[in-house]
Formats: structure tokens, sequence, C-alpha cells
């Protein structure tokens, strides 16, 4: 069932409904987690991890998302909510890494940590700390694994991003380039470069649907698209589903960042040639960890830590350092 934000202080006053039925409260901190959508399969996968960490320390994990990737709104008043409600602590991966900074520093004003996890705010010192892939690193593994596979043959690449300005989509599209070896913007930079050889560029949104109707909108311009990077795994299905409409599937390389499950079992059945594998279920697993610290009286969590990131290909390959789709599959998405 989807959640939304209104429905937090519901969760959150039970335990005052508890109490005067003449039952006890629940006297434990409670921790929120906010998250860009909660349909996403990487952010149920971050939903629990976190609920196993607040468990075995003892909190209670409050989840709530926006209604779709881009929903700052919602996400603002699932933090208001979690504040008015007594969090002592609040995880969130936003939508909007700039909107999002006034709604975080009013949190942190009112005593309550903020821990960014999978995507930074902008800047990145908004938040108390960041739990998160090294997404440059990731768009430069799967970046090196198209320059290996093409050889020598003149790269025609189309990207579908996430959205304008975001962090995340610029640094594993600008990683991806720089990992192939085109002229690229430095990690820091959230604007996606487009050097020559990069065809067609289309915002996705990390969707599924859109992913599929941005790779025939390119296909229709640059028939002779040969590789395909995608923001995340949903976006490559759906340009998959483009390319075995054009008849393309089987002379393009797609890649793409998430290594959940279904997407390394998209490599292992030649759906998808190479991703990035990511560890959400670790990066809230030690977000709650800092932050039941912090309740417990630990001096607040700063700066950031790398949570992993592995190049996943059909077979395991030395020369690449990757890992091969079906010991990938025994990791998707957990702990490395």
């Amino acid at each position: 069932m989807r959640s939304h934000p209104f429905r937090l202080l519901l969760g959150l006053a039970a335990g005052v409904a508890l109490a005067a039925c003449g039952k006890p409260a629940d006297t434990r901190p409670v921790i929120g987690l906010v998250t860009k959508t909660d349909n996403n399969p990487f952010f149920v996968k971050m939903r629990e991890g976190a609920e196993q960490a607040a468990a075995a320390g003892g909190a209670r994990l409050v989840a709530a998302a926006g209604r779709n990737d881009g929903d700052n709104a919602g996400q603002v008043t699932a933090i208001e909510n979690l504040v008015a409600a007594g969090a002592r602590a609040i995880l969130i991966s936003p939508s909007d890494a700039k909107a999002i900074v006034p709604a975080v520093r009013k949190a942190r004003d009112a005593g309550v940590l903020v821990i960014a996890v999978d995507s930074p705010t902008d800047p990145v010192e908004a938040a108390d700390a960041l739990f998160a892939t090294d997404n440059y690193r990731a768009g430069e593994l799967i970046g090196r694994y198209v320059r290996q596979r093409l050889g020598n043959a003149t790269a025609r690449i189309a990207t579908l991003d996430l959205l304008p300005g975001h962090p995340v989509g610029a640094q594993r599209h600008n990683g991806f380039l720089a990992g192939y070896g085109l002229p690229s913007n430095p990690r820091e930079s959230n604007e996606l470069a487009e050097p020559p050889g990069v065809v067609c560029m289309v915002d996705a949104l990390g969707d599924q649907a859109r992913g599929q109707a941005a790779m025939e909108t390119c296909l229709q311009k640059h028939p002779d698209i040969n590789v395909v990077y995608t923001i995340n795994e949903p976006t490559a299905a759906g340009a998959r589903t483009a390319l075995e409409r054009a008849g393309r599937a089987k002379d393009v390389i797609l890649v793409s960042v998430d290594g959940g499950c279904r997407g390394v079992q998209a490599i292992a059945d030649g759906r998808l040639d190479a991703t990035a594998q990511q560890y959400p279920l670790r990066m809230a697993e030690l977000g709650v960890q800092a932050a039941l610290a912090f309740v417990k009286g630990a001096p607040r969590p700063s700066g950031y830590t790398d949570t992993g990131v592995a190049l996943i290909t059909a077979a395991a390959d030395s020369a690449l350092a990757s890992v091969g789709a079906q010991e990938a599959l025994g990791r998707c998405w957990g702990d490395r």
C-alpha cells in the first residue's frame, strides 16, 4: 500500500491512543525514513534495511514517501509531520536536492538529526551526513565496460537520464562518459555533459514507461544508436522494450545502474548487458545505526560514507573486476 505523508501522524499517534485506552504507550524513539517513492523496489529494499536496523536497536521506524520521483512537496510534508510527532532522526532520499534544503534545515534547527541516503542534498552540508553509492564511480564502471565491448567502433550514444540538476543523475551520466573516455564534467557538477558521440539525451525520471518512450524518441531521430546508458534498471527495461520493437535489441549495448534482482536477472537472461550494483539495504542499516547512536547520546554523524558499488556482467571479467550475474543474484541490493 502506498504511504502518503499525511498518514504519518495517524501512525505516530497510535501510542497515545493506546495509552488513553489503558494500554501502555509505545515509548520507543521514532526514526523517520522519507524516500522518493514507495513502489520502486530500490526503496522497498531500503525500507526493509531501515526497519531491521531500527527494530534491532529498540527504535520505531516510520516510513513515508513522495507520490512520485520529483515530489518535493510530499517530502517536505513528511519531514514536517515527523518533526511535529517528535522524531529524533530522519533519513531522507531527496527528490529535489535544492528544494528540500529549507525543510531539512528547519528540522535540524529543531534538534532533529537529518541523514541523506542514496541522494545528497545540495549543498551536501545541508544534511548532517550522507550514506550513499559513489554514483560517479558507478557510471565510470559501466562506461569502461562499454569501451571494452565497443572496441574500435564509433560510439553513437543515447542517454536516458533522471531530471535536470539532480546530483545522482548528473554523477552517473558524467561518470559514464568519463569511464568511456569522452570529455565529461567533474563529479561535483550537476550539469550533464554532452560531448561528441552523445547523439540523444532524454529525461526518463527513472520510470519504465518513460524509458520506453524516451528510447522510441531517440531511435526515431538517430536509428544508428549503438549504445544506451540508462539512469536505472526500470528505465533500462523500458528501453529494452523499445529496442526489441524496433528490431535493434541485438546490436545495441544497454547498460544501467541499480543491481536489483530483476536487473541482474535481466543480465543473466541477455536483456541487459551490464549494471553497477548498489546496496540500499546497507545504506539504510548504516544510516539507522548512526541515528540510534545519536539518540543514545553520541555526537551527530557527519561527512560521507561510501556504501559500495560493483560492476555486474554476464560472466565475471578479471580485466574489469566485474562480478558475474549468478554471483550477483545472491547479493542484489543487500550487504556486500
